[in-house]
């Protein structure tokens, strides 16, 4: 089960039981949606053939423009369109075969994509700060290795910016990452559905699409930009190169086993959001000051107790690392490691984070990942007021769970006795 739905679900079971809970374990994305985008998947209910398999030429030319408009010239009949990124992250696996290097921490699913698909995941570190793309160099000894051994690495997965850690690689580990996999020989499959949560629009995250273009397939979709999860859509857009267009025949035709086609009414909408219309792109430049607000003031009330934390650029996650606190919480809690302290935070207070073992930490890491997007409001119009509040901090509601998430780590840290 991935980490976070079962998180999620255990959460929802406590709350209907009468706990009380503060719920900081999934990338959820706790806002309205945009009523535009209501308006057009309701106009578009009627459409309920199957389509093209690759997704509609609306869609596709939609995410075509939007890849343009960031200096990526896309051909739409590149791009292929599914029912979530999650699942077309997996179908690229399927088609492109052998096995697969993930950053370590990575989301949680990324192993388990490759032990589904019958695979090897082989997870490699990522530099300090620079999350979601494997250390260049670790990357070549790990490769070697596994080939020397008789393994078939020909992908690697990055995430940019990355989950868990909020953090964006550098131009220059990118550049460095470029180089190892041209000279391995490696498919990059760059998860980037955070793209457009990178805080400061002077800095956006560097794609591995514009370092290594003839081998770099980037997927992404509107659940995260624009809180749309329950619609499941995604995009892919594969590499202009003859491997690329190879790479596309083999996707499409996964893709027709697995779902067939999108759904047609998401994918009327999704073309609309691609599109970027000055309603979506207000909206989302909304949701990124809100998220960027929140995960600061969240990260300070951590940063306060003296756990780690790298500068958070991007989407509404942070990571603490609590190894300066190891002794104390060892023998105030008996707390050794993060699954301990996720234990701990959920049992004792109600508070849900994820363990750093879920993103492929090793045993003994107390490191834990928090999603601060669920606590913009409980209902539809306390949401509305969070996104479009001058100072969403001074809401009453965001304020309590500041003030719990303050207090609860004031206890779990405090000095023994």
């Amino acid at each position: 089960m991935s980490a976070t739905l079962a998180a999620d679900a255990l959460l929802a079971r406590r709350q209907q039981a009468g706990e009380q809970v503060l719920p900081l374990t999934s990338g959820e994305i706790g806002l309205p949606v945009l009523p535009a985008l209501r308006e057009r998947l309701a106009a578009a209910a009627d459409l309920g053939a199957y389509g093209p398999v690759a997704g509609s030429t609306a869609l596709r030319t939609a995410a075509a423009g939007y890849w343009g408009r960031r200096g990526r010239a896309t051909d739409p009949d590149l791009v292929v369109a599914g029912p979530g990124s999650k699942s077309l992250l997996y179908a690229l696996l399927l088609a492109i075969g052998g096995d697969v290097v993930i950053p370590v921490p990575g989301w949680v699913s990324y192993a388990a994509h490759a032990r589904l698909a019958g695979v090897r995941p082989i997870t490699v570190p990522t530099a300090p700060g620079e999350g979601g793309v494997p250390d260049p160099d670790r990357l070549r000894e790990a490769v070697t290795l596994a080939r020397a051994a008789g393994h078939d690495p020909r992908a690697v997965v990055v995430t940019v910016p990355d989950n868990p850690t909020g953090t964006v690689a550098g131009p220059g580990t990118l550049r460095r990452f470029a180089a190892a996999v041209r000279d391995l020989d490696l498919i990059v499959v760059s998860d980037e559905i955070y793209g457009d949560l990178v805080y400061d629009a002077a800095r956006p995250a560097v794609s591995p699409a514009v370092l290594a273009p003839e081998r770099t397939v980037v997927t992404t979709g509107l659940t995260k930009s624009l809180a749309l999860g329950g619609w499941r859509t995604g995009v892919a857009r594969l590499p202009d190169s003859p491997a690329g267009r190879e790479l596309t025949t083999r996707l499409i035709s996964v893709a027709s086993q697995i779902w067939s086609s999108p759904p047609a009414p998401v994918q009327a909408a999704a073309a609309y959001a691609f599109d970027e219309p000055p309603q979506v792109t207000a909206r989302i430049a909304h949701s990124r000051a809100l998220h960027e607000v929140v995960v600061r003031a969240v990260a300070a009330r951590f940063a306060a107790t003296g756990a780690e934390l790298t500068p958070i650029r991007a989407t509404c996650y942070l990571y603490p690392d609590f190894a300066p606190l190891r002794e104390r919480l060892e023998r105030r809690h008996g707390v050794g490691d993060g699954d301990a302290l996720t234990r701990l935070l959920l049992d004792r207070y109600g508070v849900g984070v994820l363990p750093g073992s879920a993103f492929g930490e090793p045993a003994g890491s107390l490191r834990i990942r928090v999603a601060t997007s669920r606590l913009y409001g409980d209902t539809a119009e306390r949401r509305e007021r969070a996104l479009t509040a001058s100072d969403p901090l001074r809401l009453p509601w965001v304020r309590a769970s500041l003030d719990r998430i303050e207090e609860v780590l004031t206890q779990v840290t405090a000095p023994p006795g």
